[in-house]
């Protein structure tokens, strides 16, 4: 296989405080697949404009271990459409890239540039066209075999017990002047970390809850009064396993736990690393407020309304609240994959044993639940409530219960083709490839769709068949997706015992 970098990868590759992050494991992979590793010569001279002649020097030694494409691609018809509209020498070096793919001189492009994947979804190219996380998505998915980090745990320590030395934390050392010192003298106060079995970091999440009388005079304009959940620090490794949701998830629970008006993180732009991170946060309703300066330099600030509000056509941004107004279901799920999409509702009968090794489809908020449901009459920002049908012969009377609260974040039907389902799925749904090919060939006149959903709270109460027949929410056990009334739905908050704060109206 046949793999173009762009310009972001190189030189973030090629970086000198790169030490050990997920482009280490994205070229681990690339090496472990025998993928061959091609550069585009447009690249070769933009890097050589690059302001780090360091970088620079490194990557004009290191061109052995890259084959720089000797010709050029001709445009395709689509290729030259787009080409008409670029206005700048990168928009031209994005088209060109795109060009090599389109005309089958490579077989996937890598590169962080939201514009080359807006242009990749323009020629029908965004199968082939990956993000370093997306890519390592997809080699953990088809090569489980071959998986890094089999095992990570995520886990609530005390910075006193956490390796400082370990070199995850080199990048805020080259940031933040005196980090070690700042870091020693949290020593008694709590983080969330995340290791693998050799103990090293993957992640780590410091927050700190505010106060309305907090000083912000370092950041302008300055904030008004507001109780706050501050992100003191966030960073996540990419290595296919959606550990970003996850630990996305656990700010939201705090600030949820905490009763706090707003979220806010300050944070550099200077490398891919933190361009995506903060594409991350974006993606979930952090927007750009202003600047934090201090003797680091001047990082930008993000801010998250955290006040109850819902935006049904973009439920990630008013994460992880709900409205009555939407449309209500109730839909079954086989105990099999029950709990391996929804780990955090587990049931006591299950050991939390079965279910300690890390996938994307249990640390994600986004997963993928696959459907034949003839009711497929969902619309973004809809609540789903999953109930869990019986353990092995046991009544389901007894053994099936609802569970959790999910939202619809959209639905996918007309799906083209096989492939075009297993690419969709993958990255957030319980079933391998092999398990996804079966599904679409199983009833070839009714394909299955997908159901793209946020996972939003389990119950603290699961009533099983009998009591919520007795409670008249349901009628009978549901087949596919099943509509709920506003009367039924309320019935059930109140049965399960959920958390009332996490609905709007």
């Amino acid at each position: 296989m046949r793999v173009l970098l762009d310009t972001n990868i190189l030189i973030h590759r090629e970086a000198r405080t790169v030490v050990r992050d997920d482009i280490g494991s994205l070229f681990r992979w690339l090496d472990e697949l025998k993928f061959t590793k091609h550069v585009h010569p447009g690249t070769l001279a933009e890097i050589r404009k690059h302001a780090d002649a360091e970088v620079v020097r490194t990557l004009n030694a290191k061109l052995g271990s890259y084959k720089v494409l000797k010709t050029l691609a001709p445009d395709t018809p689509e290729v030259a459409d787009l080409r008409i509209h670029d206005k700048t020498d990168n928009d031209v070096l994005d088209t060109s890239l795109l060009a090599e793919l389109a005309g089958g001189r490579v077989d996937t492009l890598i590169t962080e540039d939201r514009g080359v994947h807006r242009k990749a979804m323009i020629l029908g190219l965004s199968s082939v066209v990956f993000t370093i996380d997306s890519f390592l998505e997809k080699v953990t998915a088809e090569n489980p075999s071959l998986a890094d980090y089999k095992v990570l745990g995520i886990k609530r320590a005390y910075f006193g017990d956490v390796n400082l030395r370990d070199p995850f934390f080199d990048s805020f050392r080259d940031q933040y002047t005196g980090f070690d010192s700042w870091f020693n003298r949290k020593a008694d106060e709590t983080a969330y970390v995340c290791t693998p079995e050799d103990g090293s970091i993957m992640a780590f999440l410091y927050v700190k809850r505010e106060g309305k009388d907090e000083d912000y005079s370092d950041i302008s304009p300055t904030f008004s009064r507001a109780s706050r959940l501050k992100i003191g620090t966030l960073k996540v490794v990419s290595n296919g396993f959606k550990l970003g949701e996850r630990f996305l998830k656990i700010v939201f629970d705090n600030a949820h736990r905490y009763h706090v008006d707003e979220i806010y993180v300050t944070a550099f732009r200077r490398t891919p690393e933190e361009d995506r991170l903060i594409r991350l946060l974006e993606d979930w309703g952090f927007v750009g407020h202003g600047t934090k300066t201090s003797l680091a330099g001047t990082e930008q600030v993000f801010v998250r309304n955290f006040r109850p509000s819902f935006d049904s056509a973009d439920p990630r941004r008013t994460y992880p609240y709900i409205s009555r107004k939407t449309g209500k279901f109730i839909v079954s799920i086989y105990p099999t994959y029950h709990t391996e999409l929804l780990p955090d509702s587990i049931l006591n009968t299950e050991s939390p044993d079965n279910f300690v090794e890390n996938k994307p489809n249990r640390n994600a908020i986004s997963k993928v639940f696959v459907s034949r449901s003839y009711d497929r009459g969902l619309s973004s920002g809809d609540v789903i409530v999953f109930y869990r049908t019986r353990s092995g012969t046991a009544p389901a009377h007894y053994t099936s219960v609802a569970t959790t609260l999910g939202i619809v974040q959209d639905i996918v039907t007309n799906i083209p083709s096989k492939t075009a389902f297993i690419d969709a799925c993958r990255k957030r749904s319980v079933f391998t490839d092999k398990e996804l090919g079966r599904h679409w060939d199983y009833t070839p006149n009714n394909r299955p769709f997908i159901v793209n959903f946020l996972y939003v709270h389990s119950f603290p109460k699961r009533p099983n068949l009998m009591q919520l027949k007795d409670a008249h929410v349901i009628q009978s056990a549901p087949r596919g997706f099943e509509p709920l009334t506003a009367e039924s739905f309320n019935k059930l908050l109140e049965l399960t015992d959920a958390d009332k704060g996490l609905v709007v109206d």
